[in-house]
C-alpha cells in the first residue's frame, strides 16, 4: 500500500486515498513536474491466493483499453508504472460526485436534468460502441458516473469492458451488476453488444428518476408512472423500450435512443391526444373542403417554397448576427429546418473556428445535429467534403485537454480519424490524397505506443516521417491556409524530430533528410506573420524548442 506523502515514480506525491476495491486503491496524487493533480490507481499483484496473473491481466488490458480512448466524458490513462509487487496506473482525477451519491442525498432526480444526463450518456456510448472494434461498457448505473462540478457527466470503471468480436458465440465470463445487467450478461443467450449497454442504461434512467434501485428485490422495476404519475409517458416509453428483454426489441443504436430523447415529449400521450384533436379538427375541415383539390396542391407548392425561404432567411440571419451565440442560433434553425443540406453545418464550422479554438461545449451543438442527422447525410452528394472540414476543425481547433499543448495536439488528431475516415471511403472526392495523410497520421498515434509496449514499432516511423513530409507538402501547396493550420502543423513535426529522431534513424531516414526538412520548417515558422495571441504564443512555443531539435538529430546519428 502507497503511503501518504510517497514519491512515486520520482514525481507522483501521494496525497490520500479517494477509494478502494478488491484487488485495488485509489490515492489522490500531485504531480511535481506539472503541478497537477492526479488520480492513481494501485493494483497489487498479489491477492489473498498469492499472486494473480488472471487478475493482473484484467487490470492491464483495463488499462491498454482506456489508453487508446479519447473522449471529453472519459477520464484519460496518462502513465502505467510496474512496480515488484504493484502496478500505478495514473488517470485523469475527476473532481465531483457519483450519481448514486446524489441519489442517496435526494433521492429521485428531476425528470429534465435525467433527460440531459441521458443525452450525455448516449454521446458516450454511441463513441465507444463506434470504436473499432466496438467497446462494449457493460456496467453503467449511477455509482459509475461522476458528475463534476460544471454539470457535466464522467463515466469511470472499466473494469469488465470488453472489445466487441464479430462472429464470437458468447463472452468468455458472465459480469455486471444485478438489477442493472441486461439478461443476456447472465443467461448465455449470445455475446453482449451495444444494445446491453443500452438495458443498463435504460435501468440506470430508471433509477435516477424514481428513486428506486432496480438493484433491489424485486430486480428490476415496474413502470415509471405507477411511482410517480406525474412523470412523462414518453420518457415511460423510452426506458420501456431500452429494457425489453429481448435485444432484438430494445433501441438498436444509441443514435436511434438520442433521437426519441430528443423528442421524448411528442411521444408523450398527453401530446398525441393533442394531435389527435388537431387532425380530427383538419378533417372536418378539410371534409368541408373538399372541393378545392387545387387549392391544396398549390398550399404544398407554397408550403415547400416557405421551408427553403426559412431556411435561406435563417442563413441569411446568422450571416449577419453580430454574436457567436446569434449566428449558432441561426445555424442550428437552418439545420433544423433542412438537416440534408450543408451549407448550414458548414456555416457553423466557421463560426466555431472564428475564435481559433473549437470548444467542448461548440462540439456538444456540432454533435446534436450531426449525430441526428447522420443518415441523411452519408447519402447526399459532396457529403466527404463536409466530412473533410469536420475533421480538419478537429485536427487543427479542437481545444480538449489543452493543459499540455503535446497532449492536446494528440488528442485533436484522434478525434479528427473517424471523419477522415469517411473521406477515405470516397477514391473520387478532391481531398482523397491528403484525408488519406491525415487518416495515416493518426492511426500511427493511436498504434504506436501498444506497438512499442510490444516491441513491434519498428519500420512504423518510416511511413509517418513520409506522411509528415507530404502533409507538410500540402500545407506550402495551399497558400490559403490559416496561421493556425500553418503552425500546428510545423508543431507536429518538430514535436516528431525531437521526440522520434532515433525510430527514424533507425528505420533508415538519412541525417541529411531530416535537416533539410527541419530548415525548412524553422524558415517557414521564422517568416510567417502571425496575428493572435493564441498564435503567436504557438509561434513562440515551436521556436523555442529548435536549439533542443538540431540536438536531437545530432545525437540520434552519433549514437549510430
Amino acid at each position: 500500500m502507497a503511503s501518504m506523502n510517497r514519491i512515486i515514480d520520482n514525481k507522483y506525491e501521494i496525497l490520500r486515498m479517494i477509494g478502494q476495491g478488491g484487488m485495488s486503491k485509489v490515492y489522490l496524487a500531485m504531480d511535481s513536474r506539472l503541478n497537477k493533480q492526479w488520480a492513481i490507481k494501485e493494483i497489487s499483484r498479489i491477492n489473498k491466493n498469492g499472486f494473480s496473473e488472471v487478475n493482473l491481466k484484467a487490470a492491464l488490458d483495463e488499462a491498454d483499453m482506456m489508453k487508446r480512448l479519447d473522449h471529453p466524458a472519459l477520464p484519460r490513462i496518462v502513465d502505467i508504472i510496474q512496480e515488484k509487487d504493484v502496478i500505478y496506473v495514473v488517470m485523469d482525477y475527476i473532481e465531483g460526485e457519483p450519481l448514486s451519491k446524489l441519489l442517496e442525498n435526494n433521492n429521485a432526480q428531476p425528470q429534465e436534468q435525467v433527460i440531459e444526463w441521458a443525452k450525455q450518456l448516449c454521446n458516450v456510448l454511441d463513441y465507444l460502441h463506434t470504436c473499432n472494434p466496438p467497446i462494449i461498457y457493460r456496467d453503467m448505473k449511477p455509482g459509475n458516473i461522476m458528475l463534476k462540478p460544471d454539470g457535466q457527466l464522467k463515466l469511470i470503471d472499466f473494469g469488465i469492458a470488453r472489445e466487441y468480436k464479430e462472429n464470437k458465440v458468447g463472452d468468455t465470463v458472465n459480469l455486471g451488476t444485478r438489477g442493472y445487467a441486461a439478461p443476456e450478461q447472465f443467461g448465455s443467450q449470445g455475446q453482449t453488444d451495444a444494445r446491453t449497454d443500452i438495458y443498463c442504461l435504460g435501468m440506470t434512467l430508471y433509477h435516477l428518476v424514481t428513486g428506486r434501485s432496480p438493484a433491489e428485490e424485486p430486480y428490476g422495476g415496474v413502470p415509471i408512472r405507477e411511482l410517480n404519475p406525474i412523470l412523462s409517458s414518453g420518457l415511460e416509453k423510452i426506458i420501456l423500450k431500452c429494457t425489453e428483454a429481448n435485444p432484438n426489441d430494445r433501441y438498436q443504436s444509441c443514435a436511434e435512443l438520442l433521437y426519441d430523447l430528443e423528442r421524448y415529449d411528442e411521444v408523450d400521450d398527453t401530446y398525441r391526444q393533442n394531435q389527435k384533436k388537431k387532425l380530427k379538427r383538419f378533417g372536418i375541415v378539410s371534409a368541408a373542403a373538399v372541393f378545392s383539390l387545387v387549392f391544396g396542391a398549390f398550399a404544398q407548392v407554397m408550403n415547400a417554397q416557405k421551408v427553403n425561404n426559412d431556411y435561406e432567411v435563417n442563413l441569411d440571419l446568422g450571416d449577419t448576427a453580430t454574436t457567436q451565440e446569434q449566428k449558432i442560433n441561426y445555424y442550428e434553425k437552418a439545420i433544423d429546418i433542412k438537416p440534408e443540406k450543408h451549407e448550414a453545418y458548414y456555416a457553423l464550422l466557421t463560426t466555431f473556428k472564428d475564435d481559433a479554438s473549437f470548444q467542448i461545449e461548440e462540439e456538444q451543438i456540432l454533435k446534436k445535429k450531426i449525430n441526428r442527422n447522420l443518415a441523411k447525410l452519408v447519402e447526399t452528394d459532396h457529403y466527404s467534403d463536409l466530412a473533410y472540414e469536420i475533421g480538419k476543425t478537429y485536427w487543427y481547433y479542437y481545444d480538449y485537454g489543452s493543459e499540455n499543448t503535446d497532449d492536446n495536439q494528440l488528442t485533436r488528431i484522434k478525434a479528427a480519424k473517424t471523419w477522415f475516415s469517411d473521406v477515405v471511403e470516397d477514391p473520387e472526392n478532391k481531398h482523397f490524397a491528403q484525408a488519406k495523410i491525415y487518416e495515416s497520421i493518426a492511426t500511427f498515434h493511436e498504434e504506436v505506443n501498444l506497438k512499442v509496449e510490444e516491441a513491434s514499432d519498428q519500420g512504423m516511423y518510416k511511413e509517418y516521417w513520409e506522411n509528415i513530409e507530404a502533409l507538410l507538402d500540402f500545407t506550402i501547396e495551399n497558400k490559403n491556409e490559416s496561421e493556425i493550420v500553418k503552425l500546428e502543423v510545423y508543431k507536429l513535426i518538430t514535436n516528431a524530430l525531437e521526440n522520434e529522431v532515433r525510430k527514424f534513424a533507425s528505420d533508415g531516414i538519412e541525417k541529411e533528410d531530416l535537416l533539410e526538412v527541419f530548415h525548412t520548417v524553422r524558415s517557414l515558422v521564422d517568416e510567417l506573420d502571425v496575428s493572435t495571441d493564441k498564435t503567436i504564443n504557438l509561434k513562440e512555443s515551436i521556436t523555442s524548442r529548435f536549439d533542443e531539435v538540431v540536438k536531437a538529430i545530432d545525437t540520434a546519428f552519433i549514437e549510430q
